[in-house]
């Protein structure tokens, strides 16, 4: 009968559970200011969640914040969303009204897909799926086209947007922090390492477009 040798534990190893607060989080100036978004991308692989903020007001559509969330936290995010619409609905009543954009003939831009290859410039996994939210076109069908769109493939999606170098790896967040007004609504996503917390990314949206980004992460977690 062999003796099996069990590593004693160290007493002076510092093993302890850190808490955190979104409200001592720190926010560096070049983060606080924040950007504006106007459309989402949400893809998703088996370990993270990638969202693509993306400002769509002026052509070349671009990147404004790529934000990485584990399994986990993004599950959390789509709740802490939930409540915060709830919350803004006892408040504010409805969301304000949003049209609906006229079908794409060419070049769809940023419309919804579901194609399995990853975008360019994106280290993509083969189950990564995107899911878009947002989406405004600017060109109108002719009469004799039917309603329904094709959804664009995700490589031609990021054909169409500026994605600079230093965003391609994102910032990482393991905890989102929301507020909103009657107009918009913040997104703080915070990274929680000791000593201190940080916010690595803030984004604001208007608030009708909160729903459709809420829609784009359930899809994304159903199919994953």
């Amino acid at each position: 009968m062999s003796d099996e040798h069990h590593p004693e534990e160290n007493p002076e190893q510092p093993v302890q559970q850190i808490q955190h607060s979104s409200a001592t989080a720190r926010i560096p100036d070049e983060i606080g200011r924040g950007v504006f978004a106007t459309a989402v991308v949400v893809l998703h692989g088996p370990n993270e969640y990638t969202i693509d903020f993306i400002q769509s007001l002026a052509r070349p559509n671009r990147v404004a914040a790529r934000i990485i969330l584990p399994p986990v936290v993004a599950n959390q995010f789509v709740l802490a969303l939930e409540q915060a619409l709830e919350k803004y609905r006892v408040s504010f009543g409805h969301l304000p009204h949003q049209p609906q954009p006229p079908q794409p003939v060419e070049n769809p831009g940023l419309g919804s897909s579901d194609a399995n290859d990853g975008p360019k410039g994106h280290a993509a996994t083969p189950k990564e799926k995107p899911q878009s939210a947002g989406t405004p076109h600017t060109s109108t069908p002719p009469s004799n086209q039917t309603n329904a769109a094709q959804p664009a493939p995700i490589a031609d999606i990021y054909d169409n947007l500026k994605l600079p170098d230093d965003m391609l790896g994102g910032v990482y967040a393991n905890m989102a922090s929301i507020s909103h007004t009657g107009s918009e609504f913040c997104f703080d996503f915070i990274a929680q390492f000791f000593p201190r917390s940080a916010v690595t990314a803030r984004v604001y949206m208007a608030a009708p477009r909160v729903p459709e980004l809420l829609s784009s992460l359930k899809r994304s977690i159903s199919a994953n």
